[in-house]
């Protein structure tokens, strides 16, 4: 039979021909494995100080391409499948063109996402994960933000990934020229054992879960774990898991419902409450410790990125002079830990109290966008004027939906500014934004309105743009992170200044607060030291005092509302803090999938997903955690389970909120 003439080049050798119908397969299946042994091995070079400590070199590639035969057969298994319907004589020029263009996009991608784990690693620590496709649903913020501060990186990314497709493409070129099959026979008896072949590729493992990430969690430090696996695979994996993470609540083991919720309320700071609802099993009351003659207003500064690193006082950089002075003024908290590394995981554990979990926060989760408790809900039900200042697009990270379905009655963000001192990336300057603020505040006071405002930072995000003229600089080059915060302090400093001098202030409690430090990452499986963030409250005539017990972001709310005199239910099972200052507390942190409980002895418990959980104690001086082959005990597990199963269960059983609210 004559060779079919298309007008591309014909095959260069028997190979392509005698491959047939499988040849671009072959062409994408080795490709992926090229591509992901020779990153691996670049970034195994770049971070060989800790992958040789971690003691998996060089049984890291090994493993490696064991993930990379699970990310070649996810690559062909489309193409597979159809293959005995339209790899035939028949089908022989659609065949070519459809597999051409997959082929093309396939390595296309993997490719480029190759080419920009360095950049990612650099800004988390870890290869791309979740965070890679969340924020491509804010397209304005991150394309501005990547144009400002990664230009060079973004041009160099799509230009290798250029060069890298058209090597592959001179490849599959031949393949255009392939002659239509006589027979289709010969493909069709092989089909079966291809198919096998590949789906044990894809599933790798002959236990009852095929492979996921955790199983090649095989140290201590995460971003080793990540260099095992490729940036492709992690992403998939994660779109996957975006749509079940809610579904199972037994990622760090089983308990009982009865179990869990017996042991969150007999928690040593919860003893004395009264849990008599079935409709909201942590719904209590709460008597404040504080009295007061008159209701008072509360504003939450939430400060972004603002870790403890950064606190000359808690052992940071000293790039917060203006904070520092402050301390003496209010109540300071020397160990105070956030429960998470997004800012997202912030304003749920500030605003709501909320526990944290594998899960994304409930500030993006579809079932809590209304009929969800805040304290801005609380507060409306009170007679108060809530709202949210913030200096950037409100609708980032679902903050405009979950405020505007849960008691924030206004919304300030950046369409709202009247010719704005500066504008970066991320919105207004801090600047700004507390100016907004204080307009507002000094609005609502002389009308005797009581009042509750969440003033919401942006200044201290990359790539780091503020105002000139305004501090001295920390280094030499100006958008550097060290430089942001001291920026973002001076103007939390004149912010504070200029509030003292108001009507209001004598009659409002001022919470400042990080919602994460900046960048949370290192060699360990929760980095516990970048969860340390300052905290103080300061106002409302509250008598200055240092708090010295650990304290989790979970735990301003109760103690807030404690300050103002609020009697209240509620359903937060945090700590109120002016009940016993003194008491031991202890923390909880989630990082990536990793859950650590630790108490106010320093004693660590990770719970891992999959895995048996390790024990350990963390050493705030070092900042590292020993963990040693001691088991917990069962009580000790337990009672870390209960709190890490907790919150998926009330978000999902619709459970967390107050009875007064009125259900659709």
């Amino acid at each position: 039979m004559p060779v079919e003439r298309s007008g591309s080049a014909k095959p260069k050798c028997h190979f392509v021909t005698r491959a047939g119908a499988y040849f671009p397969l072959l062409v994408v299946f080795c490709s992926v494995l090229l591509v992901g042994s020779l990153s691996r091995c670049l970034l195994v070079l770049w971070q060989f100080d800790r992958v040789s400590e971690s003691g998996v070199f060089p049984s890291i590639f090994l493993h490696g391409l064991r993930v990379d035969l699970i990310l070649a057969g996810m690559a062909v298994a489309p193409m597979l499948l159809v293959l005995p319907i339209l790899g035939n004589r028949f089908n022989w020029a659609l065949w070519k063109k459809l597999t051409f263009s997959w082929a093309i996009l396939v390595i296309a991608l993997i490719i480029f996402m190759e080419l920009v784990t360095p950049a990612f690693i650099n800004q988390y620590d870890v290869r791309p994960n979740r965070l890679f496709i969340e924020y491509l649903k804010y397209p304005r913020e991150v394309f501005s933000m990547l144009w400002t501060g990664y230009k060079s990186t973004v041009f160099l990314s799509l230009g290798l990934t250029v060069a890298g497709v058209a090597v592959f493409w001179r490849t599959l070129r031949s393949w255009l020229g392939a002659p239509r099959p006589s027979s289709h026979r010969k493909a069709l008896l092989i089909w079966p054992l291809v198919v096998v072949t590949v789906f044990m590729c894809v599933r790798s493992t002959t236990g009852h879960r095929p492979a996921n990430p955790a199983m090649f969690a095989l140290t201590s430090d995460p971003l080793v774990n990540s260099l095992i696996i490729n940036s492709t695979w992690s992403v998939a994996f994660a779109i996957y898991n975006l749509k079940h993470e809610t579904e199972s609540n037994q990622a760090y083991g089983s308990i009982t419902d009865e179990v869990m919720l017996d042991e969150v309320r007999s928690a040593p700071w919860l003893e004395g409450y009264e849990f008599s609802s079935d409709n909201y099993p942590t719904l209590h009351h709460q008597t404040p410790s504080y009295q007061r003659t008159s209701p008072i207003n509360l504003v939450i500064v939430l400060e972004e990125s603002l870790g403890a690193t950064f606190v000359e006082s808690l052992g940071g950089r000293p790039v917060t002079p203006r904070l520092e002075a402050l301390k003496n003024d209010g109540w300071w908290f020397e160990s105070l830990y956030a429960t998470g590394t997004r800012s997202v995981r912030g304003i749920e554990a500030v605003i709501s109290g909320f526990l944290p979990s594998a899960s994304r926060s409930v500030v993006k989760l579809s079932l809590s966008q209304s009929n969800f408790f805040t304290l801005a809900g609380l507060l409306e039900r009170k007679g108060y004027d809530t709202g949210f200042i913030y200096g950037g697009e409100a609708h980032f990270d679902n903050m405009r939906s979950f405020f505007s379905g849960n008691g924030f009655q206004h919304i300030v963000d950046q369409l709202d500014y009247d010719s704005p001192t500066f504008t970066g990336s991320w919105g207004v300057s801090d600047e700004d934004l507390f100016r907004k603020a204080d307009q507002e505040l000094r609005k609502l006071n002389a009308a005797g309105q009581p009042f509750f405002r969440l003033v919401f930072s942006s200044s201290n995000h990359t790539p780091f743009e503020f105002p000139d003229g305004r501090i001295s600089l920390y280094d030499s080059e100006k958008n550097t992170v060290n430089n942001a915060v001291k920026y973002a302090d001076h103007a939390l400093g004149e912010f504070i200044a200029t509030a003292r001098q108001q009507d209001y202030w004598e009659n409002t409690v001022f919470l400042i607060v990080a919602d994460h430090d900046a960048r949370v990452w290192g060699d360990e499986l929760v980095p516990i030291k970048n969860f340390h963030i300052p905290g103080l409250i300061l106002g409302g005539k509250i008598a200055p005092q240092r708090i010295r017990t650990m304290v989790s972001q979970i735990d301003l709310a109760p103690t807030l509302l404690s300050l103002m005199g609020m009697e209240a239910d509620h359903p937060m099972v945090g700590r109120d803090i002016t009940r016993h200052p003194e008491k031991a507390g202890r923390a909880m942190m989630q990082f990536n999938d990793n859950y650590a409980w630790m108490g106010g002895d320093h004693q660590v418990l990770v719970l891992r997903p999959d895995q048996s959980p390790l024990k350990g104690i963390y050493d705030p001086g070092s900042g590292k955690t020993e963990y040693s082959d001691a088991e917990p005990s069962q009580a000790e597990f337990q009672r870390a389970l209960a709190f890490a199963q907790l919150p998926l269960w009330l978000y999902r059983e619709q459970k967390y909120d107050t009875p007064d609210v009125n259900k659709p």
